[in-house]
This record gives structure tokens, C-alpha cells and sequence, in this order.
């Protein structure tokens, strides 16, 4: 590789361990330790129950955890971010999983994961910016229903009738109310005692530091142990495994990978956005800044170790980072601990999460998907918003929903861009300049002598495609023989809007007239020169302001007798 690329790679990609570990001391690595053993202890039940909700055996939510978690903290961009499964990858994880088996979601990991690191090399990380709010916060608001929805068979202890397939949010919606019949009052009973531990323990003094969700499991595996409760655990509904991951690289056929690439695109985008977003959540907590892009190529990696070894995609954990900075965690030494403690729960206590019942993983997965679905947000938008992102919003909810991620974003992008071209066509308008008497008083007092056979128009606004029909014809009166486009609020145009221009050039030839343009701006006026209608028109005929183009137009015409403000 020529130095000079090698040179830019190395700007690109600089991981945050790097500069942490010049200043690093004694004292930070307890802090680092107490807070990656705090965030374990929170990530365990966590990364079961997202293993769980994504169709996959338990296991695999902590070999993403280990394996992505570590890979992610030693070469991130954040000095602080933890990663690991997230709920955000849940109903796109199953559905990948229900229609292409787990090899098939391997394959699609680790293409987000080569996705990921093309976009961080290629410095895209300023890009998620662009992503309207109103998509992010819909989709996220889509994905908390589902993740709902999907949990109230466990919840309620519903038992499906036989060959019932519940893949897609609607088809599990039905299946609940045609299997509603077999609610099960234990299992009802078992849940709520698990929702409320998890409602009511962080508001407790002196014992929140033990994170509610490990307490509410331990109070379900209780209830079931040693109350005559039958409730579904996990070891009744999966084999749990308490083997190390394993290195495993699947077959890549031609036609899985291209029937995969939309799903690995929205993993990746998907990826990058929550983890940039955790990243800059953590930069204020801890007066950090981090490399966006150095974090994607981390997060590409990691996505690409985690399907190897068997896991699942993997983001960064906005909660777990909040709680891995609350705790004292300052480098990404706590995030690679983390990994660590989830490796010797693996082998030492992994059998015994098989004693969890499903109600209660159900109930954490319904807090997650409450602290996830940010309803205010999405109230507060419908309240004050424009209506176009009203219905951007909605529309992206609803298709997260009734579809998936892959048709809610691809659909909310475009309305977006639509809607929002739309809106810079209606703020692009043409004003005439007409005749004034002496009296009229603008811009200081000034005003502008515009010779009789002469037509001014202001356009104000980009000029572009969607606004290109306001350029094709401009009212002129007959015996207009000078036309002058004023141009000073026009930031830029594309080829569209030039095609327009030249033929208004032309026309103008063909009546005999002279067209000159005055104040274009930088890109405009570079888009003109490229086009060639620069030089169709004339260097003559360009001025920089207004004065200038009527002084030309007094020399081409017999009559100035006229006056304009401007």
C-alpha cells in the first residue's frame, strides 16, 4: 500500500485504547474493573433475553456479548461505549433466522460487519447525521411493538395451536388472540412479579446498584423452585450450552448473499446509527469526543468475529454505556472486563440459566422495549412537528410493524427525501421586478433605473430538478428586448435547472433578445462554466451585481427612463 494511503488509513482508523492507556493508572483500573463487572452483571440477563427474542438459543447473546464486546472495545472509537446485542436487531434477527436458518444469519452478519468497515474507511461516519430524527425515532418506537407483541405468548403462558406459523408481527398478533383460550394464570402470575421488580427496584434507595433485571430473575427462578408453579423455563424450551465459541465459517453461496443483501444493509445501518448515537450520549457524560469513524470500522469487526464465533449482529448499548460511565468506567479497558466476567459466566454458571422462567425474560424484554421506544419523543413530534414529519414518522411506525426495518427505512428515506425536496421547491420563487414611481424607498433609499424594453426577474432559492417548471417560462411583455436574471439568493443548481437555462437562452436568441446575469454565485456560476453556458451566453453578459447589469443593459437599450427599488 503507497505511503500516502497507508497515511490516511492510520488517520481514519485510531483506536481510543490507544491514547487511554498512555495516562492509565492503578486507580482507573479498579474504576474500570468495579464498572465492567457491574455492566456483566447487567448484560447477562439482558443478552439471553435479546439471544431469545431473536430466535436463537440462549448462548449465542452472550458469545456476542464476549466476543463483538471485546473486539468492539479494543478497537473503538469511544473510550467508554459497551456493545453487544441490542433490541433494536431482534424482530430483523428472527426474521433472517425464520426464513434463512442460523447459517443464514451468520452470512448476514458478517456482511453488515464488511459493510460497516468500507463505510468507516470510506469516513461515511459524519453521514448517519443525515438520517432524519423522525425515521430513527419511528422505526425505534416499531421495533419496542414488536418486541412487545412477540412477548406476550410467554407472558401470558399462551400455548399456539399446532403448525400455527408466527414469523411477522401480524401473524404473531393473530395467533395471540386466537390462542387467548390458553392463558395460563401461573405464568401471568410469575411475569407481573417480574415486571414489578423491575418497575419498582431502581426507585429503592441503597440497593439500586444491584441492576433489576438480575434481581427479577432471581426472584422468578425462586417463585418456580419453591412455589408449585408449572411455568415454562428456558431449559424446558432450549438446550443450553456452556461450550466457548467456536471459530466457524459458513458457505457463501452467490444466491443466499444476494437474497441477504438488504437485510446486511439494514444491520449496518442499524448498527452505525445506534452505535454513533451511543457514542455521542457517552461524549457528554464523560467530556469525551469520540472517532466516529474508527468506531464503525471497530463495529465492522466486531460484527464480522461475532457471526464467525457464532453470535449474532451486534451495536452499541446505549444503557449499558450509561451505566458502564455511571459506574466509573473511563476506558474501553471496562468494556474488554465486561467481556471477560459474560466468559466465565459462560463456563461456570451458563447450565443454571436454564432455571429462568419465560415470563420473566418476557418482562424484561417488555422494560427494554418501553426505556427503548422513547413515547414521549414520538408524542412530542406528533404535538409540534411540521406535518410532513408527522407523516414520515407514522409511516416508518406503522411499516416497522406490519413489515420489517428493511421496508420501514427504505420507504421513510424516500418520503423524507421527497418531502423535504418538496419544501425547498415551495421556498424557490421568481419575483418581477416592475415599475415604481420616485417615492418608493428600499435598500437605503436606493433605487434602481430599469430601461422600458428591459425585464428583471429575482429568483430566490436552489434551483433544481423538483422546482425546474418555475424556470421554463418567464412572463415577458412584448417589446421586452434585455432580460437580466438577478441571482444573489440562489446557493446552488443542477443539471436540470441548467438544461432550463440554456433553453431560455436560446429562446431569447431566437426573439432577438440579450440575456445577462448578475451576482451568480459560486457554485452556480461553476456548474455554468462546466456546462458550457458560460461561454454560450457570453463573459460579457455575466456582472457581479445588479447595478452593473443595468448599466449594460442603459447601453443596449434606447430607454431608461423607468425606475425599480430594490
Amino acid at each position: 500500500m503507497p505511503y500516502g494511503s497507508m497515511a490516511k488509513v492510520m488517520k481514519t482508523f485510531q483506536p481510543k485504547i490507544i491514547s487511554s492507556l498512555k495516562q492509565y493508572s492503578g486507580k482507573k483500573l479498579v474504576n474500570d474493573l468495579v464498572a465492567g463487572v457491574i455492566v456483566a452483571i447487567i448484560a447477562l440477563p439482558l443478552s439471553i433475553a435479546l439471544a431469545i427474542a431473536s430466535g436463537v438459543s440462549p448462548e449465542k447473546g452472550l458469545y456476542t456479548a464476549i466476543v463483538a464486546g471485546f473486539v468492539i472495545a479494543l478497537l473503538g472509537g469511544s473510550s467508554v461505549n459497551i456493545s453487544g446485542p441490542t433490541a433494536a436487531f431482534a424482530t430483523i434477527v428472527a426474521g433472517i433466522v425464520a426464513q434463512f436458518g442460523v447459517d443464514g444469519l451468520v452470512v448476514a452478519t458478517i456482511m453488515a460487519g464488511l459493510m460497516l468497515i468500507l463505510m468507516g474507511l470510506c469516513r461515511l461516519g459524519v453521514l448517519i447525521k443525515y438520517i432524519p430524527y423522525t425515521i430513527t425515532t419511528g422505526f425505534t418506537a416499531g421495533i419496542a411493538v414488536t418486541i412487545v407483541i412477540g412477548q406476550i405468548k410467554d407472558f401470558l403462558g399462551l400455548t399456539f395451536a399446532e403448525g400455527t406459523h408466527a414469523v411477522e408481527t401480524a401473524e404473531k398478533a393473530e395467533a395471540i388472540v386466537k390462542s387467548i383460550g390458553t392463558f395460563h394464570w401461573q405464568a401471568l402470575l410469575v411475569g407481573l412479579v417480574g415486571l414489578a421488580v423491575l418497575i419498582v427496584w431502581p426507585k429503592l434507595k441503597y440497593v439500586n446498584k444491584i441492576p433489576g433485571s438480575l434481581v427479577a430473575v432471581v426472584v422468578g427462578v425462586l417463585m418456580v423452585k419453591l412455589l408449585p408453579l408449572e411455568v415454562n423455563t428456558i431449559g424446558d424450551l432450549y438446550t443450553i450450552s456452556r461450550e466457548l465459541p467456536r471459530f466457524d465459517l459458513p458457505a457463501f453461496r452467490f444466491d443466499t448473499v444476494k437474497a441477504l443483501l438488504p437485510s446486511a444493509f439494514t444491520i449496518a445501518i442499524l448498527a452505525g446509527i445506534e452505535s454513533l448515537l451511543s457514542c455521542v450520549v457517552s461524549d457528554g457524560m464523560v467530556g469525551d469526543r469520540h472517532n466516529s469513524n474508527t468506531e464503525l470500522i471497530a463495529q465492522g469487526v466486531g460484527n464480522v468475529c461475532s457471526g464467525l464465533f457464532g453470535g449474532i449482529p451486534a451495536t452499541g448499548a446505549i444503557a449499558r454505556t450509561a451505566a458502564n460511565v455511571k459506574n466509573g468506567g473511563r476506558s474501553p479497558v471496562a468494556g474488554m472486563i465486561h467481556a471477560v466476567m459474560l466468559l466465565l459466566v459462560l463456563v461456570l454458571l451458563m447450565p443454571y440459566a436454564a432455571w429462568i422462567p419465560m415470563p420473566t425474560i418476557a418482562a424484561i424484554l417488555f422494560m427494554v422495549a418501553y426505556n427503548m421506544s422513547e413515547w414521549r419523543q414520538f408524542v412530542k413530534i406528533c404535538r409540534s412537528a411540521p406535518k410532513s414529519d408527522i407523516f414520515v414518522l407514522v409511516v416508518t411506525f406503522v411499516l416497522t410493524v406490519v413489515f420489517d426495518l428493511v421496508v420501514a427505512i427504505a420507504v421513510g428515506m424516500l418520503l423524507a427525501v421527497v418531502l423535504f425536496m418538496k419544501q425547498m421547491a415551495d421556498v424557490t420563487h421568481i419575483r418581477v421586478w416592475s415599475a415604481a414611481d420616485e417615492k418608493s424607498e428600499t435598500d437605503g433609499g436606493r433605487l434602481k433605473k430599469i430601461p422600458s424594453d428591459t425585464a428583471v426577474f429575482e429568483i430566490d432559492g436552489p434551483m433544481f430538478f423538483a422546482d425546474s417548471d418555475k424556470f421554463t417560462g418567464f412572463p415577458l411583455k412584448d417589446g421586452d428586448r434585455i432580460m437580466i436574471l438577478r441571482m444573489r439568493n440562489v446557493p446552488t443548481i443542477d443539471a436540470t435547472a441548467m438544461r432550463n437555462l440554456t433553453a431560455l437562452w436560446h429562446t431569447c436568441e431566437k426573439k432577438g433578445m440579450t440575456l445577462l446575469l448578475s451576482h451568480v454565485n459560486e457554485q452556480p456560476l461553476s456548474v455554468m462554466k462546466k456546462s458550457g453556458f458560460y461561454e454560450l451566453v457570453g463573459e460579457e453578459n455575466f456582472f457581479a451585481n445588479i447595478d452593473d447589469a443595468l448599466e449594460r443593459a442603459k447601453e443596449l437599450s434606447a430607454d431608461n427612463g423607468l425606475k425599480q427599488p430594490i
